[in-house]
């Protein structure tokens, strides 16, 4: 059953993700930056941490209190110092509270 989007009555609602969600990069591989997704269904301290293969902490795109809902972030395959990393490997950790996920991805130059 298909309902137009004019008939939705989502004013009052307020939409929340149902559950953690970290989302593969986009692109991957990529040159210059990536675009991360993750999803929140509720309030929780957030944390972003990019890491190289070594496990060492590359930078941190998110590190404070987030409402539940969907957020991005932008990695321009910069540490925090605001230098350029090298191509390779390189993993993204979401960590809150109750949930932790890492995922892969790679730097091509």
């Amino acid at each position: 059953v298909f309902t137009p989007s004019a008939e939705l009555n989502t004013k009052n609602e307020n939409i929340f993700p149902s559950q953690f969600i970290l989302e593969q990069n986009y692109p991957n591989p990529f040159n210059p930056a990536t675009l991360i997704n993750y999803h929140i269904p509720k309030d929780n301290f957030v944390q972003l941490i990019i890491y190289d293969v070594l496990g060492r902490e590359i930078n941190r795109l998110a590190d404070h209190n987030l409402l539940a809902g969907s957020y991005n972030a932008i990695w321009n395959g910069k540490n925090a110092s605001g230098k350029e990393v090298g191509a390779g490997v390189y993993f993204y950790k979401l960590k809150t509270k109750d949930f932790i996920k890492t995922k892969k991805m790679v730097l091509l130059k």
